[in-house]
Parts: C-alpha cells; sequence; structure tokens
C-alpha cells in the first residue's frame, strides 16, 4: 500500500490537461476583453461617422463639396487636400 501511494503522489501525467486548461482559460478571457473593447470602438467610429453624416446631410451641404476657401461645406468638414 505504500508503494501504491507513493507512486500515486509522485504521478504527474494528470498535470499537463490543467495546465493546458488553465492556459486555454486564461487566452479565452483575454480574447473576450478584446473583443468588447474592440466592439466598443468600433460602435464609437460608426456612431461619429452616422452624426457627421447627418449634420451634413441637416445643413444642406454634399459630401466633398468644398467652398472658395477650401474649407467643406458640412459642418465638421475637413479641409481639400
Amino acid at each position: 500500500m505504500k508503494t501504491f501511494i507513493k507512486n500515486f503522489i509522485a504521478d504527474e501525467s494528470g498535470a499537463s490537461a490543467a495546465e493546458y486548461a488553465l492556459i486555454i482559460a486564461v487566452v479565452g478571457v483575454g480574447i473576450g476583453a478584446a473583443a468588447l473593447v474592440l466592439g466598443a470602438n468600433v460602435e464609437s467610429a460608426i456612431g461619429n461617422s452616422a452624426n457627421e453624416i447627418d449634420n451634413c446631410n441637416k445643413s444642406g451641404g454634399t459630401a466633398g463639396q468644398y467652398n472658395a476657401a477650401g474649407t467643406n461645406k458640412c459642418p465638421g468638414g475637413t479641409t481639400a487636400p
């Protein structure tokens, strides 16, 4: 019986499976966190774009039309290249 207990305690064959499970869990949490951050950034960028388009439509301007000073007619637009 002593030999069986010593061998059972010294046996580490199951440790690798537990380590792999831990690594997968940590990587999964990292991927989930990255997806949340990326999703929030994409949502913000699309929202900002929608607001700019809405402001342009409300002002009667057309995207890409520039005035004599070289600035975009739409509010918040960029200067002409």
